[in-house]
């Protein structure tokens, strides 16, 4: 007979129990923005995690007080279950962000880089064609020297062929008066 008051007074308990059961909808979070946003976002769902924990920690403690124990424990780890899959929703979309947000800056500077390369080619066959543009007059200017100076030294040759032929002719010249005086000149035995 001491077993009905018992069994009454569990089924008045009973639903408070029941009502501290989690609440099983999910929390909608807007996703960031930003990577600032990202990393508050990783950053609460850590601290929801570690508060988590704690509460689960105190909880158990509350429950070895209580009458039901096991129910008791079960519903605190509950509760802690689904703070955790909160937090791990809030901790997923914030690192999906940052790792959207890094991709994007992956492929930023691969496009860069490859714009960078098309105008890198472009100016290198720019400098090619003006360094073979000035290599050609620099070939050109010194074959118009070569030929300046070859032209200046045949001048010079020519000059010196006729400076020599006029000397040559002022000597026959000259030779051939001595001769005729000679010949005018009375001898040493006429």
């Amino acid at each position: 007979m001491h077993i009905y008051p018992l069994f009454l007074l569990i089924l008045i308990i009973s639903p408070s129990l029941w009502a501290q059961t989690p609440d099983t909808r999910p929390v909608e979070h807007e996703p960031p923005q930003t990577l600032e946003q990202a990393s508050a976002m990783r950053q609460r769902a850590k601290q929801m995690n570690n508060e988590a924990d704690a509460a689960y920690a105190s909880e158990q403690e509350e429950c070895y007080k209580k009458f039901l124990v096991n129910r008791c424990l079960d519903a605190a780890k509950k509760r802690r279950t689904q703070t955790t899959i909160e937090a791990r929703k809030l901790d997923s979309a914030g690192r999906d962000f940052q790792r959207e947000a890094k991709r994007a800056e992956v492929e930023a500077e691969e496009t860069r880089r490859t714009a960078d390369l098309a105008t890198r080619s472009t100016e290198q066959k720019a400098q090619a064609e003006t360094y073979r543009a000035e290599e050609a007059a620099r070939v050109s200017a010194r074959e118009q020297k070569i030929a300046k100076k070859a032209q200046q030294a045949e001048a010079g040759r020519k000059k010196t062929a006729a400076e020599q032929a006029k000397r040559q002719a002022k000597e026959e010249k000259r030779a051939k008066r001595d001769a005729e005086r000679a010949a005018k000149a009375p001898g040493p035995g006429n």
